[in-house]
């Protein structure tokens, strides 16, 4: 079960706060940031990233203002932190959270011969030159 909140920006939008059961293979909770035009708009994010069961009822954990301020000056509008909030913990875009389950899940999954992140196991090799 998700816990969660929204706040209502003065320019319409509203920034959607969300602790759910991690998606990699360290477990724990994470804190999800979302900033979207609605409600809808910002849960619709999350579900196309692949946590298809994230609802928000009720408004008990709103964001923080420090929590607004930080996805507002992120470029992506979507961050998360590991929970309970760890106050030397910086927010990480959703990026880093997919990719840490990608690794979780190839660690999981791997066949003995074969390591985990070589070319073909589900890990894109990195270019070369960036």
């Amino acid at each position: 079960m998700s816990a969660g909140g929204f706040s209502k920006l003065p320019n319409g939008s509203v920034v959607v706060a969300l602790t759910l059961p991690s998606p990699y293979a360290g477990g724990g909770n994470v804190r999800m940031i979302v900033h979207a035009m609605n409600r809808a708009r910002a849960l619709t994010r999350l579900r196309n990233l692949g946590m298809r069961a994230v609802y928000l009822r009720g408004n008990a954990e709103p964001p923080t203002p420090d929590e607004i301020t930080a996805v507002l000056h992120h470029p992506d509008g979507l961050i998360w932190r590991t929970a309970p909030d760890g106050a030397a913990e910086l927010w990480h875009p959703i990026r880093a959270l997919k990719r840490q389950a990608l690794q979780g899940q190839a660690l999981q999954g791997h066949s003995p011969g074969q390591r985990p992140g070589a070319p073909g196991f589900g890990v894109r090799p990195r270019p070369t030159g960036v």
